[in-house]
């Protein structure tokens, strides 16, 4: 099943000229800023010109402070009349919980945990490490291994520097991976919770807290400056991208259940739920990637 990511939400951001009808909102945790509200509508907010953004119950336009945001209603005003805003049309898209099947990810998995050896998003140290024992600790990729396609068409194997060859697409690199709890890595492949590099590595939680990880920061064993073998911080940008739209565009993209308990009819669940083309094809593509039609599998 799939629950709405609008439910919780204590901020909302409307068109100036449409004050009942709102453009998209956000569950609020402490972490987030004035300044990283800001930034938040520049992902979401296609204007052709410049804008302000005024807390209505106070009429004060926003400027960008590290002040903590404060729940309410926000109005979007063009400085011109004949400035036009809308809201980007950037697609989002459908994930799963990035886990492949096929045994292609074995190396990945070996250097995600050689290089962190923790959750790098909450500091858990895994005390098994020595003895090769990961139960409760999962290497999570950044970009999903169901978008391989999008992956290439997009351009995004640029972005790895460690590739093998030209046939390694580099989705598997441990430039495009973390180490995570088993939980968070569900939490991160939902879009709950992003990295933003351009803020300190900070975290931010676009839904409920239960891990305390809202206002961390990014472990800097795992980040770029490490070296060859870092995760790209191109990638956690656009990440932290998705998260934006799809926590805070309209109602939010559908937040999909990734527990399928043994006995359960998994296909049902995801043919009666929301959006099941699109969620059909990403199980499918993440549990058989590395599997080519053409036979020249990876």
């Amino acid at each position: 099943m799939a629950t709405s990511r609008a439910i919780g939400r204590n901020v909302h951001f409307y068109l100036f000229s449409e004050p009942d009808e709102p453009l998209g909102g956000l569950r609020l945790n402490p972490s987030v800023t004035v300044e990283d509200f800001l930034c938040m509508l520049e992902i979401l907010i296609v204007a052709s010109g410049r804008y302000r953004v005024t807390l209505r119950s106070s009429g004060v336009d926003l400027k960008a402070t590290d002040d903590a945001l404060m729940p309410g209603d926000y109005d979007i005003r063009p400085y011109s009349r004949r400035a036009t805003i809308a809201i980007t049309d950037e697609p989002c898209i459908t994930r799963t919980l990035s886990k492949s099947l096929t045994g292609r990810d074995d190396n990945f998995r070996t250097q995600v945990r050689a290089r962190d050896g923790k959750c790098v998003i909450t500091g858990a140290i895994n005390g098994n490490a020595r003895i090769n024992i990961w139960r409760g600790y999962e290497a999570a990729h950044i970009f999903p291994l169901s978008s391989e396609e999008y992956w290439l068409q997009r351009g995004f194997s640029q972005w790895i520097t460690n590739r093998k060859g030209d046939s390694d697409t580099g989705i598997s690199s441990s430039q495009n991976g973390l180490l995570m709890r088993s939980d968070i890595h569900q939490s991160f492949d939902g879009f709950d919770f992003a990295i933003n590099p351009d803020n300190g590595y900070k975290i931010t939680c676009f839904d409920t807290d239960p891990a305390g990880i809202d206002g961390r920061r990014l472990d800097p064993i795992c980040r770029e400056v490490v070296g060859e073998k870092g995760a790209r911080d191109k990638l956690l940008r656009w990440h932290f991208r998705q998260a934006v739209l799809a926590n805070m565009r309209g109602a939010g993209e559908p937040s999909f259940e990734m527990d399928f308990p043994p006995g359960s009819d998994m296909m049902w669940e995801i043919r009666s739920g929301p959006e099941p083309g699109k969620r059909m094809e990403a199980e499918l593509f993440s549990r058989l990637n590395g599997v080519r039609v053409d036979g020249a599998g990876t």
